[in-house]
């Protein structure tokens, strides 16, 4: 699958008979840490199923000497959270959770399982909203998301166990702990971010934000900058990570497409790195409580 609306910098480098990465090249205006003049989406095909203790590094080098792509120091891995929570065994058991007497209160009320609404208080500091069948949470990292980021899909093949997954205990550790481990087998420290879907309050739809980030800006400040006509910028602050996560949504998809790593190429990474734990809006900024 290819799609591109301007040519990338640098042609890849592919090997006789290697599997080309799926490509999607976009436009951008020049952003200071940001982009240059076009950034390369590569996702790497045919990514094995991961399982609990996979080294999830060994994997992405694989893909990427698959796809002939060598990896640069500029570039950045966008991986899908399930993965990453998979290899790190975030899985829980429903036939071993003993819903509370809350969660089973909470659950008569959004018509949910029980031993699932255990699970989601165990990940939440605070139900934000409820309905049929659905529960906004706090989590317990500051993430306001649908079920705590606790997840059925995709994790337990038909006839298995029921599971559902837990978000990384450490989501920025576990950036970090990647992009050295790429280090080790690459050669170069890429920028790593891990990718979430969240929906948005006032906007339909779900779209890919970062829920993790080493060896990039996550946030990116232009205040004191001139704008096009000169005027001194005064509020804006660039979500850079969850502008990647975005992204790179593109081309992971949603659904059963089998693409949860990407290869962001054509960043500028001249801001200072910061973690996803500086995009969560401190409780003191917070207009909607």
């Amino acid at each position: 699958m290819s799609r591109r609306l301007t040519p990338p910098p640098d042609p890849l480098p592919q090997g006789k008979g290697e599997k080309k990465a799926q490509s999607r090249a976009y436009s951008s205006p020049p952003l200071a840490g940001g982009v240059g003049g076009g950034v390369e989406l590569l996702a790497l095909p045919d990514f094995p199923l991961v399982r609990p203790g996979d080294d999830l590094a060994a994997l992405i080098a694989g893909g990427l000497a698959r796809a002939g792509i060598a990896l640069r120091a500029s570039d950045c891995v966008a991986v899908a959270q399930k993965i990453v929570s998979k290899a790190e065994n975030r899985l829980v058991a429903l036939a071993d959770v003993a819903p509370s007497a809350e969660a089973i209160a909470l659950a008569a009320e959004v018509g949910k399982d029980p031993r699932l609404v255990e699970v989601i208080l165990s990940e939440s500091t605070r139900v934000v909203r409820h309905r049929a069948n659905l529960l906004i949470m706090e989590h317990r990292l500051g993430f306001v998301m649908a079920n705590a980021g606790v997840d059925h899909s995709n994790v337990a093949a038909l006839g298995e166990p029921d599971q559902v997954l837990l978000l990384p205990a450490d989501p920025d550790a576990s950036a970090a702990r990647l992009r050295e481990a790429l280090a080790r087998l690459c050669g170069v420290a890429p920028g790593v971010v891990i990718t979430d879907s969240f929906g948005r309050a006032w906007r339909r739809g779900t779209c890919g934000v970062a829920i993790g980030a080493a060896g990039i800006a996550s946030l990116i400040d232009l205040r004191g900058q001139p704008d096009l006509f000169g005027r001194t910028l005064e509020v804006t602050v660039v979500g850079h990570a969850d502008e990647i996560a975005a992204a790179a949504g593109l081309v992971q998809g949603q659904a059963g497409e089998g693409t949860p790593v990407v290869l962001v190429r054509g960043l500028n990474g001249a801001a200072p790195h910061a973690p996803a734990a500086d995009l969560v809006r401190p409780q003191a900024e917070d207009l909607f409580r």
